[in-house]
């Protein structure tokens, strides 16, 4: 009977543990750099985006930027290098171990079949791996790079199409 009790209260501490992380969850918004007509630089999270002004926070402080007084808008973005280079490592080296066990080059007489084999593998397998790592890095760092809206110059209606796009990543993407 003590060891059922234990037993439910240990799988109650964990259920909370495991599961209370969507309690506390907040989407984030897009970090901006905004360049003002005036030169002026404003950065932060993008937290909502109203009809003609977007809200930011910019050091724990709330500032509202009229989109009419705006130049340029940049989505700053996190470098995705790493991430595509090992992803890319990773499937270059399967892909090229798969290669490397079907070319499966002749031994030389001093070497048994097996020896080569494995030659060959680990040679098909270090190449993908490198190539992989070098296209899966090049993939990363272009989808990481910055976007910039150039605001200064549009109409009326492209202004409204940026400011929806906005709208999607920002924190809270449903004020009115």
């Amino acid at each position: 009977m003590k060891k059922n009790k234990i037993f439910l209260a240990l799988f109650l501490v964990f259920s909370l543990l495991a599961f209370s992380g969507n309690l506390y969850a907040k989407k984030r918004g897009a970090e901006l750099e905004i360049q003002k007509k005036d030169g002026q630089l404003i950065s932060g999270e993008l937290i909502a985006v109203k009809k003609d002004s977007l809200l930011l926070l910019e050091s724990g402080i709330g500032v509202a930027v009229d989109i009419r007084y705006v130049k340029v808008i940049k989505i700053v973005k996190k470098s995705k290098f790493w991430t595509g280079a090992t992803s890319g490592a990773l499937a270059g080296g399967g892909i090229g171990a798969i290669v490397g066990t079907l070319i499966g080059k002749p031994a030389p007489i001093i070497l048994s079949s097996l020896a080569a084999e494995k030659k060959t593998i680990l040679g098909g397998l270090f190449f993908g791996f490198i190539i992989g790592a070098i296209g899966g890095g090049l993939i990363g760092a272009d989808a990481g790079t910055d976007k910039k809206i150039q605001i200064e110059g549009m109409s009326d209606l492209e202004i409204k199409e940026a400011m929806d796009k906005l709208r999607k990543k920002a924190r809270i993407s449903d004020y009115k």
